[in-house]
């Protein structure tokens, strides 16, 4: 609980740096599981016969279930139906609840939704259970990057959104190679049945731990507005003069018309935050580049293994993609937070890296598709993807920093759920039509990749736009610190620290 001075007592071994840790564990758990599903081994294949008439059988999921390529597409794109109605949803509660504990609970309905899915007995069970997993997910894509802003070095920003934004590609990597091993090990249900037990600490942790406070948010003044009216309600001298079924009715009353203005206010806060980032240039032109661009990479990441496969004819292709996406995604992600640090961290400069870096990176990535060697494309998709993944710092400090502090959580929950609704949620399936339409691996991936000039040309026009209004709502937080040396908050040695954490 908070104290009455509005800060939260922290335990002295919570300090920024394990903050992030924690964080990191749990996006690169989240991450693990999506590059689990689409690999070979947890996702597997249709029985199949030759002319010959030989046949084999199926394995994984699409085996056991035997889903077509559209249902298998969809299959992965299932979360986003709970991340869609989820994410605003938590950020919008973050500004009357505390986000510690609301994290708490959206990770504890991803764990159960996990351990459904090992024990899913056909398309639509295991379907629901992925649509949960992403109201579980919803909690915390939208509040783990503002507290990560709050925490970090002023100076060191964007390399804390890179450490934590790192776990994306490294997630989904280990989780090809997890899902690969598991899956033709044991079983593509235990795949399942470990990540929830992996996961099951961290939700535990979100109700025992003592809670965290974003800055721009006063719930705590909230709940004790709320209480000191019902605490004058109560006193007033007429009640004690009213029977108990009169008291209970008015009661009832009271409550009704209580929770019907609570959720009317909340309904007209929402409306105008969302009229505010729809109207902000800078963050639209950031996210409708990040739509583009998640369009890409999210038909790479389901259908990358099994276009190897068909391409490359690779034994290996899970473990092979695994491998690239791990490098790649680590140095590539570091690469671009420190890069933005190195030459001043403005929203500005971010444009600029992003639009370089994916413009860049698509060449690489097309040259790749055309080579005929499996060494020539490793060569190639590498260099594309370690340019690719350069964008995921800059990207989401963009998303954070075009907009108020109040407003962060709601922009990361409304750049998520558009990057996936418009984004990678239609490309899975769509690449999959493509695919069943004329049924070349090869010629599918270069339409594909296209797209990523797209991406580049809108981040580009960023570029020109004025993109301020971040940095005056926190200049007094700032103003001391910014550009200078700083005492890093993961020493947990500042006062900034001790009063943060």
């Amino acid at each position: 609980m908070a104290s009455e001075s509005g800060q939260s007592p922290n335990p002295s071994w919570f300090t920024p740096k394990r903050l992030l840790m924690i964080f990191c564990l749990i996006n690169m758990l989240n991450y693990v599981d999506r590059g689990a599903i689409a690999s070979n081994g947890v996702n597997g294949s249709l029985a199949t016969c030759t002319d010959s008439g030989i046949c084999t059988g199926g394995s994984g999921i699409q085996g056991d279930f035997n889903l077509n390529n559209f249902q298998d597409g969809v299959l992965s794109s299932a979360f986003m139906v709970g991340l869609l109605i989820a994410s605003p949803i938590f950020a919008s509660l973050a500004k009357s609840h505390n986000p510690f504990r609301l994290i708490g609970v959206g990770l504890s309905v991803w764990t159960l939704a996990i351990a459904g899915c090992g024990s899913s007995f056909d398309f639509w069970s295991i379907a629901i259970c992925r649509m949960l997993v992403g109201v579980g997910e919803a909690s915390f894509i939208s509040l783990a990057a503002p507290f990560i802003d709050d925490n970090a070095p002023d100076a060191q920003k964007t390399a804390w959104l890179a450490t934590f934004y790192m776990c994306i590609p490294a997630g989904t990597a280990l989780g090809y190679v997890y899902g690969g091993i598991v899956g033709s090990q044991f079983n593509w249900r235990v795949a399942f049945w470990v990540e929830a037990i992996l996961m099951l600490p961290f939700p535990i942790l979100g109700f025992v731990i003592k809670p965290l406070q974003l800055k721009g948010f006063a719930p705590l003044e909230s709940k004790q507005t709320l209480t000191y009216t019902e605490t004058n309600v109560s006193e007033t001298g007429e009640v004690s003069l009213i029977d108990d079924d009169t008291l209970a009715e008015d009661q009832a009353l009271l409550k009704g018309s209580k929770s019907t203005s609570k959720l009317w206010n909340q309904f007209t806060i929402f409306s105008k935050d969302m009229q505010e980032l729809l109207h902000d240039q800078v963050y639209v032109i950031n996210v409708l580049g990040y739509i583009a661009y998640n369009f890409v990479i999210g038909a790479y990441s389901y259908w990358g293994p099994k276009a190897g496969y068909s391409i490359y004819h690779m034994n290996n292709a899970d473990l092979l993609f695994g491998g690239i996406t791990i490098v790649c995604g680590i140095v590539g992600t570091l690469a671009g937070g420190l890069f933005l640090d190195r030459i001043s961290s403005t929203i500005s400069n971010a444009f600029k890296l992003l639009s370089g870096a994916t413009f860049l990176g698509a060449i690489f990535c097309l040259i790749a598709f055309l080579f005929k060697s499996l060494s020539g494309f490793i060569v190639f998709f590498s260099m594309g993807e370690l340019l690719i993944f350069v964008t995921q710092a800059p990207v989401n400090y963009v998303s954070l920093r075009c907009v108020k502090p109040s407003l962060r959580p709601l922009s990361m929950a409304i750049s998520t759920v558009s990057i996936h609704v418009f984004g990678d949620v239609p490309s899975s399936p769509l690449v999959g039509v493509l695919q069943d339409h004329i049924n070349d691996w090869r010629k599918t991936a270069l339409c594909l990749t296209s797209i990523f000039f797209l991406a580049a040309v809108i981040w580009f026009i960023g570029i020109f736009l004025k993109s301020d209004v971040y940095d005056k709502d926190d200049e007094e937080q700032s103003a001391t610190t910014r550009g200078g040396k700083l005492t890093p908050l993961l020493d947990g040695s500042s006062d900034t620290t001790s009063s943060q954490v």
